[in-house]
Order: C-alpha cells, then sequence, then structure tokens
C-alpha cells in the first residue's frame, strides 16, 4: 500500500523521480545538490512527453521492485527499459572524503559529461574549501583570494614547510 502511495501520490523529490532509479535524498543537502540538476536533466530525456510519471513509477514498482538491480518482472522491466530509453541512476556515493562525489548512470554522452562535469566541480570546489581551512588553520591571518587548486596545495605545502622546522625544534628543546 505504501508503494502504491509513492507511485500516485509522490510527496517528495526522490519518490517523483524514483523511475530514474538511485535518486538522492533531500536530507543529504551536499549531495542532492550537486545532483539535482542532473536528475532534471536525466527526467528531460528519459520520460517521453505523452508518458505520465506515475506510469513510469508504476512500471518501475512492477518491473523492479523498486530496486535498481533486482528484476521482479521481465516484461514491465522491458517496458520500462523501453519507455525511458534505458536512462537510469545505479549509484551515487562520496569516496575518501565528502566532496570526493562518484556518480554511476546508464545515458546519453551528454548526460555522461554532465555527471562527470558534477563530480569535477564537486570535488574542485570542496578540495578549496579544505585546504583554505588547513591554511587558516596553519596561519589565521593569511588571507588567499580566487585560486586553483593546485596554487592553494603549494601555499598549503609551503606553509606546511614553514611549520614544521618550528614543531621539530620545539621537540628538541623538550630532549
Amino acid at each position: 500500500m505504501k508503494d502504491l502511495r509513492k507511485v500516485f501520490i509522490p510527496l517528495n523529490f526522490r519518490e517523483k523521480y524514483s523511475y530514474l532509479g538511485a535518486v538522492p535524498f533531500e536530507w543529504s543537502e551536499d549531495v542532492f545538490d550537486a545532483v539535482y540538476p542532473l536528475v532534471l536533466a536525466m527526467d528531460y530525456q528519459a520520460r517521453p512527453k505523452w508518458c505520465p510519471r506515475f506510469f513510469l513509477r508504476l512500471l518501475h514498482l512492477l518491473g523492479n521492485g523498486n530496486s535498481v538491480y533486482w528484476v521482479k518482472n521481465r516484461y514491465f522491466h522491458n517496458l520500462h527499459l523501453e519507455l525511458t530509453k534505458g536512462i537510469f541512476i545505479t549509484d551515487y556515493k562520496t569516496k575518501w572524503t565528502d566532496y570526493d562525489l562518484r556518480i554511476s548512470i546508464r545515458g546519453t554522452e551528454k548526460l555522461q559529461i554532465l555527471a562527470e562535469a558534477i563530480e569535477d566541480s564537486t570535488y574542485r570546489d570542496g578540495r578549496k574549501k579544505y585546504l583554505m581551512e588547513q591554511i587558516q588553520k596553519l596561519s589565521p591571518g593569511f588571507s588567499v583570494h580566487d585560486t586553483s587548486v593546485k596554487g592553494l596545495e603549494k601555499i598549503h605545502r609551503t606553509l606546511l614547510e614553514v611549520s614544521e622546522p618550528k614543531i621539530s625544534s620545539a621537540n628538541k628543546d623538550m630532549d
């Protein structure tokens, strides 16, 4: 009964676009904000103009049991694939750090390029933020204006090299 309510009366973004696969929850803000434009682009390309979303959600429920990998009924599964042109989000996750986003999709080359661009921009912005925080810890008065990740890494390395002799000389004084 709960699954049928999600098909006909979706309450949130994830339920509305569930026929596309692993759509992120709205409460995981960083991932949601990053993947949001990709989901909308996939919906635009996957859904035939004459086909309502509730029908695609119903086919996904009957064919796959709302699963990303499991096939419950081959006929409904194949009909869903045919109507959506096989466009599907199989997985998204953060790996190693919270800004290293990985998105796995099945779709057109344009959607693949968009997914890669989102991954790259999320990594670049997250890495910049992390490096800025580390630079501020090492040198609180130091201000850096718009620069590349490589430039920030160079500044961070330089500040680490400058601060390490102070730490090692303090350890020698204790001996």
